[in-house]
This record gives structure tokens, sequence and C-alpha cells, in this order.
């Protein structure tokens, strides 16, 4: 079983770095066919589709996309609720799932909606290699580990190791909250890990929705999605801010993108689904609310080409001890298990789980 976490200190960059800033800027900026400005600030390209920062890859540049995956799993396509929403435990209407952008615009087929990414991202971060790398690394089974930097990483989740061959996919069902997160540099999140591998090959997949002001300069609840091919070491970005893996054939989410409705306490509910499945081709599907966004091509992974070895389930906050005193930043809703909300509940945000998805063991709690 593999657990958590730690970050990285940030230095403010120099007038050397700041010219690689600009230039990797260029790369990652694409040409737009269209561009939209959201309510929150963001501008969303629409780029493309093989003008993907993806494809820029060396070992994807003759790449012929795959619009949709070779196979649809039962698991995956038996629940075609965009987003449920409860009140009181019960049941109430489906509504969709919806991003701010959407009010001032559409992205057309035949292109990606991509956030576009500033200089103000990067400054934020010290420094292009910090911008380029998860502040967390999925490494060891004490959740509550203090890395070198000084900084407490703490996590709720469940895992299920795989015990009669790797495992082909994983889906969960999580409440979506804003949870408060103290200062400008701490994080709340909520996401499913996909894992293989250790050590400098360690694979992962990972998708949810967190709130991180270090990243957006907001605290807006965003969808993420995140990948490493060599234990958190190397370049790896979120979404799609480089040239490393993720293959998006949506038109209609932006990946970074904040997200609506927020769930309320003491009221409506709403929910997201997420799954990460492999194809028959060995590429990595993500499906939120059961729209296919795109893949991890199978070339892209070094141990997940063959299956996961354990999927986890949960959530993750950051405790720099500000002021001296252990973070009021939240997880999930901020408050422990309601019997109101009617599921499993971990840290206020509610899981539910498809074990029968792959070939796993118990799960397991870790707290």
């Amino acid at each position: 079983m593999v657990s958590v976490c730690y970050a990285a200190k940030s230095s403010f960059p120099g007038a050397a770095e700041k010219v690689e800033i600009l230039k990797y800027l260029k790369r990652v900026n694409k040409p737009a066919v269209k561009s939209i400005k959201s309510p929150d600030g963001d501008i969303i390209d629409c780029v493309n589709i093989y003008d993907q920062p993806a494809l820029d890859h060396p070992s994807l540049k003759n790449h012929t996309i795959q619009m949709k995956p070779d196979f649809h799993p039962n698991w995956i396509n038996n629940d075609k609720t965009k987003i449920s929403s409860m009140m009181n435990g019960s049941e109430a209407r489906a509504v969709p799932i919806a991003q701010l952008w959407h009010t001032k615009g559409e992205c057309p087929k035949g292109t990606i909606p991509i956030r576009r990414t500033k200089m103000a991202d990067i400054l934020r971060a010290g420094s292009l290699r910090n911008y380029q790398r998860k502040r967390t690394a999925f490494l060891t089974a004490h959740p509550d580990e203090v890395g070198p930097d000084g900084y407490t990483h703490e996590c709720a989740t469940l895992h299920a190791p795989a015990t009669s061959g790797p495992m082909r996919g994983t889906k969960v069902t999580m409440n979506i909250w804003n949870p408060r997160v103290e200062g400008g540099s701490e994080f709340s999140l909520s996401q499913l890990w996909v894992v293989a591998g250790s050590e400098s090959n360690l694979n992962t997949i990972e998708a949810g929705w967190h709130v991180n002001p270090p990243l957006y300069q907001d605290s807006r609840t965003r969808l993420f999605i995140f990948s490493t091919t060599d234990g958190y070491h190397g370049v790896n970005c979120y979404n799609l801010a480089c040239s490393k893996g993720f293959i998006q054939t949506d038109h209609k989410t932006a990946i970074g993108g904040s997200i609506t409705p927020i769930s309320q306490m003491d009221g409506t509910q709403y929910d997201i689904t997420i799954s990460a499945a492999v194809s028959t081709d060995g590429n990595w599907w993500l499906q939120v609310n059961g729209d296919f966004l795109g893949y991890w091509p199978h070339s892209w992974f070094t141990s997940l080409n063959e299956g996961a070895s354990e999927v986890s389930w949960g959530g993750e906050m950051v405790n720099q001890r500000l002021n001296r005193h252990h973070s009021t930043t939240e997880m999930g809703s901020g408050r422990f298990p309601s019997h109101q909300l009617g599921e499993e509940t971990m840290c206020g945000s509610t899981l539910k789980v498809a074990q029968d998805a792959f070939n796993s063991g118990p799960l397991i709690f870790s707290w």
C-alpha cells in the first residue's frame, strides 16, 4: 500500500529563467481557432485537436488520435447520469456539469478547449521547474509524514491492491465541494489514483477536483488531471500544461476549468463520476460524468501499460502550519461523516466506488 506525499520549496526566478518561461509559454499556448474569456478570469483557447501540446512529444509525433475507446466495459457505462443531486439523502433531478466559460461560448468540433497558461501562473510557483512538477508525491505509507520542506500532507483514502492480476480500471463518484483553503499556498483535493511500479519507475494516473490557489490564484473548485512515469521526479504537469501524455478528444470540457454546481452544507448535494480504464489497445481512457475526455496512450507508460497494481480514492490537503498552528484548510465539506448524505463518507466527501471493476482485494482505509 502506498500513500501521500511531500512538496518542494520554490524560489523566485531570475531574468534568465524568465526568458525560458517565455519560450515555454510560446510552446504550450497553441494558436487558437477561437478564444473565450471566462467570468472567472480564465482564457479558454479552442485549439485544433492535432495542435494540442501532447502531440509535441517526440514519441507522439506521428500519432493518430483515437476518438473513442475500442471497448465499452459495462461497469463504466451503466450510469448515464451527468451529475446527480440529492436533498437530505433523496434523489433529485439530474443536472449537467457546467464550467463558467460555457456562459460565454463553446469550442467547435475538431478543437479542444485549453486553459491558457500565463506568466503569472509560473511566477507563483517560483520557477518553471516547480511549475512542471506536482507539489505532492504518492510515495509513502505514512499519511502524516513531514517532507523535507517541513510541510505535512494529510489524506483520507481507500486503497485496493491487485490480488489476481493487473487491474484494468476504476470508477468513483465523489461529492463536489469548495473547501476553505488557508492562505495562498495550501490546497485541498478529492481524486482517484491508478498506480503501478515503484520509486523512479512509479506510474500514476490521477483525476478529480481540487481547490489550488498556488496553481490558479483563486479558490474555485476545478477539474484536474495529472500523471507521472518517473515517480514525480521529472517534468510532469497538471492538466494540459506541457507535452506530457494526455491526449484530449472532447471539445466541451476544459481540464483545469472551474466546475459548478457545488454541494451546499445541509442543502443540495452534487457529485461527479470519474473513471479511468484501459482499452484493449492499452490506452487509458478518462471518463467524466459519462463523457470520454481523452486518453493516456499506451506508449507513454513504463508500468501502467500492463495494468494497475493498486487503485485508490480519497482526499488530501496540505498543512503548512501557517502562524505556527495546524492548518484550517478543509478536506471535502470540512465536516465529519454525515448520515444525511446517505453514502459512505470520508472527510465530508461522499465516495461511491465500483469495486467489482477490477481484480482487487479488500479495501484498506488510510487516515
